[in-house]
């Protein structure tokens, strides 16, 4: 499209995401009093400003490709926000990101490389957590189930991705551990992860 304005919209994207992921804005961080307080008032602005970049990203149509994986980790940040219904209405766009870079180029390892580097950054920031482990599965393998030409690499990639989020959990919990033993053992269990796909680069 000769009209399309790629830069305007990813301007949009990131100005968003950088709004709703504003220390101000995280609820969980407050008392339970202010929190509350806060909700009566305003609402949870981090649900209504995700949805309307989910909205806003359907609405790329066959632009999308230009967001790959570009777009990737800003919408990782998103969808790590630990707010139930924020999460379930944001992590189907990995799976339409999936579908689109696999419909252009019959794969879709771009999306997954910023995946599993994105995801390493963001859990040793702090993010992510076994529920959202549990959604991120359970969401893409039911989309998945419905697209069955992708559904098996589909299947393959939420193994890999739930296998590293689990010994990333594992590895930020050990980082407070006085077990020096406890500690090395699960930096080996994930340097070895990262050489069995084949990632090496990623602990060198």
């Amino acid at each position: 499209n000769m009209n399309f304005e790629q830069q305007l919209w990813n301007n949009y994207f990131l100005l968003a995401v950088v709004f709703i992921t504003q220390d101000s804005l995280q609820l969980e961080h407050f008392s339970q009093a202010k929190g509350t307080k806060i909700l009566n008032k305003y609402g949870d602005m981090r649900r209504q400003i995700g949805f309307d970049i989910r909205d806003m990203w359907y609405k790329l149509a066959q632009n999308k490709i230009h967001f790959i994986p570009e777009m990737v980790g800003p919408i990782l940040e998103m969808t790590l926000i630990p707010e139930v219904e924020l999460r379930k209405a944001t992590i189907p766009i990995f799976f339409d990101m999936m579908l689109c870079e696999c419909t252009v180029f019959n794969n879709f390892r771009k999306f997954e490389d910023e995946i599993i580097l994105k995801l390493d950054h963001a859990v040793e920031g702090g993010c992510g957590d076994e529920q959202y482990m549990q959604l991120f599965q359970t969401i893409l393998l039911d989309h998945a189930s419905k697209h069955p030409n992708i559904e098996k690499s589909v299947q393959h990639f939420v193994n890999l991705v739930k296998g590293l989020l689990e010994k990333l959990l594992d590895y930020r919990l050990v980082l407070s551990d006085e077990s020096r033993g406890n500690r090395m053992s699960c930096t080996v269990n994930l340097l070895n992860f990262y050489k069995d796909i084949n990632r090496e680069e990623m602990y060198i």
